[in-house]
């Protein structure tokens, strides 16, 4: 015999939240069954998915408008070896994402090609094994309705805390002082980046900043912070807030972008500009901003005027500061290995390079959509050659910085 927690249409959207949660608490990480999971066609247009797991755990659901996606939050399912094309296809479903969300929390997200809402949605748990299917039949509604009950739960138990307060600007340092590196490896938990050949960015940009981390430290005079440290999702202004938490003087982001036109190659170091500097700059810096809505993060809250002034204003005294430490990385690394883009130094308004007081850049290390270096990537000792140039280009920077740091406000 089993338990079976049934949610009909009627429970999931009495309220715009529209959540399910089965309160048992639960233990380790649930396992997913790819060979009993996947989509199917149901009765009427309706998209059926199963979600077959070694054991029950804590879930809920909602769905969010513009673009539509539906997000599912676990807690917690080990996704590993799980690709989206174990699942199939639907009629509807555009494509899946999943992963660790954050420490102790997983989220699968399924984009939308159209209206769908949950008309069915259970979790069975059998009571002998202890094994769990998680079910959901989605039905066609209107657009209209779709969005008037789309939105994001506010939930203590199941979300982020209240943002803390500021800190409190740092003092200034002695010129002995280590430089405090932000080291930023794209991606992560559900979004997996660009995925060529069995390789997924995340895990690539991982492995080098762990690498590029080592380099520095044995280096010596750096202080060394990675915005992550395992497969979790960080949004884009969660990266940029730990560079502020970490008191960072230089935050480096790394990626190994595919591009679907052209064929690309080559390291780029970009800065932050609003106007980038060419199409294939912006359609990148688009797409990395995309992949974080579609994760289900809300981007409500812009900046004020008055806040854009200030943040300008800080830019002032950071922008060269910026363009030189862009400058001597691209030298750096055409040194260190030559595997530069023929325009190595690019401009693009990537969200991830807005901290105004932080010097910062987005090291596009290859594009995985070009061969060549896809086998860079593979090969540790053009890792090794590419973590050397960027230590390189850190140091002669910081040598350069500190020397004109008393003009900078000249």
């Amino acid at each position: 015999m089993s338990r079976f927690f049934r949610f009909l249409v009627a429970m999931v959207c009495a309220v715009p939240l529209a959540t399910a949660v089965a309160a048992q608490d639960f233990s380790a990480l649930a396992r997913v069954d790819k060979d009993k999971s996947g989509f199917s066609a149901g009765w009427r247009g309706a998209v059926v998915l199963e979600l077959a797991l070694s054991q029950g755990v804590p879930w809920r659901m909602f769905h969010l408008d513009a673009p539509r996606r539906l997000v599912l939050d676990f807690r917690e399912i080990d996704w590993a070896d799980l690709l989206a094309e174990d699942f199939g296809s639907a009629e509807g479903i555009g494509g899946m994402r999943f992963g660790q969300y954050r420490p102790g929390w997983s989220r699968m997200v399924l984009d939308l090609d159209a209206p769908l809402l949950p008309d069915e949605a259970g979790l069975s748990v059998d009571e002998a094994s202890g094994k769990a299917v998680l079910t959901l039949v989605l039905k066609p509604v209107g657009v209209t309705e779709f969005a008037a009950r789309a939105g994001a739960p506010r939930d203590p138990r199941w979300d982020l805390p209240e943002p803390a307060p500021v800190a409190t600007p740092r003092a200034a340092r002695p010129d002995w002082a280590p430089t405090i590196v932000v080291i930023d490896p794209g991606h992560g938990g559900i979004d997996p980046g660009a995925e060529r050949g069995g390789y997924r960015e995340k895990d690539l940009m991982l492995s080098f900043a762990r690498e590029v981390r080592d380099t520095l430290r044995r280096a010596g005079g750096f202080e060394v912070v990675l915005t992550r440290d395992a497969d979790e999702f960080v949004s884009l202004e969660g990266r940029v807030a730990r560079a502020h938490q970490a008191q960072a003087d230089v935050f480096i982001s790394l990626h190994a972008d595919a591009l679907s036109e052209g064929n690309a190659n080559g390291a780029t170091v970009y800065t932050l500009s609003d106007e980038a500097s060419d199409a294939a700059s912006a359609t990148l810096a688009e797409r990395h901003d995309r992949a974080d809505i579609l994760s289900g993060v809300d981007l409500s809250g812009a900046d004020d005027e008055v806040t854009d002034v200030l943040l300008d204003l800080a830019r002032l005294e950071t922008q060269p500061r910026t363009e030189r430490l862009a400058d001597e990385i691209v030298a750096a690394l055409r040194g260190a290995t030559g595997a530069l883009n023929n325009k190595p130094h690019r401009e693009a308004a990537f969200s991830v390079l807005k901290a105004a007081d932080v010097p910062s850049i987005l090291i596009e290390l290859g594009f995985m959509s070009s061969s060549r270096d896809l086998s860079n990537l593979e090969d540790p000792g053009w890792r090794a050659a590419m973590a050397a140039g960027i230590r390189d280009g850190l140091l002669a920077w910081t040598i350069a910085d500190k020397a004109v740091r008393g003009l900078v406000r000249q």
